[in-house]
């Protein structure tokens, strides 16, 4: 889920940059400091909108930079439990696929795809149920409830989050679609009397 946050932090400003306008020079500075962080009770940054504040700035004995303290909002993404995202597969594997939803990927592990049993056709990098002819594939998109959520701040990139498709109203949306094709009734066409 994305939402809107009003944080505060410390930006240093190098001396080369010292002449130039604070504003746009301390949102640079914010923008490369702190887009695409990862933070375990926040979620992952990801742009920096507005500067509510520029505090006076401080120099530290022995630096020549000056330091700002500034209120900003930005935008964060921030997976919850049960929420229901869509996003699409951006790798198929053995074990499931990966679905990038927003700035994190989701794993769909293969058990949570269908109820239906899922092998892995290496050959064409995507995954084949036994029987009723269901593949998921890389460019496919799914939608998929969150089931787990691990964080890890040091490294964004081991972050896990689980994601299921063993629902109602989950599943490839091409699936969903010719579900819902299937359960509309059929028009009867009418024939006018004269």
């Amino acid at each position: 889920m994305y939402k809107m946050m009003k944080l505060v932090d410390t930006v240093r400003i190098p001396p080369t940059l010292l002449g130039e306008e604070v504003m746009p020079t301390v949102k640079n500075a914010l923008r490369e400091k702190l887009e695409g962080q990862v933070d375990k009770k926040l979620g992952s940054l990801v742009a920096i909108c507005k500067i509510d504040e520029i505090g006076e700035g401080h120099i530290l004995v022995g630096d020549g930079a000056v330091y700002y303290d500034v209120t900003f909002e930005a935008v964060m993404f921030v997976p919850e439990l049960q929420e229901i995202i869509e996003g699409e597969v951006v790798e198929a594997v053995g074990f499931g696929v990966f679905v990038g939803m927003g700035p994190m990927d989701g794993l769909l592990h293969v058990s949570q795809i269908t109820d239906d049993f899922m092998s892995y056709d290496a050959k064409n990098a995507r995954l084949v149920a036994k029987t009723g002819g269901k593949s998921i594939a890389e460019g496919d998109h799914v939608r998929a409830r969150v089931v787990a959520v691990s964080i890890n701040e040091r490294e964004p990139k081991e972050s896990k989050i689980g994601l299921t498709m063993r629902q109602t109203a989950l599943g490839k949306l091409q699936w969903l679609e010719e579900a819902r094709k299937k359960k509309q009734p059929q028009e009867v066409g009418t024939e006018e009397t004269a």
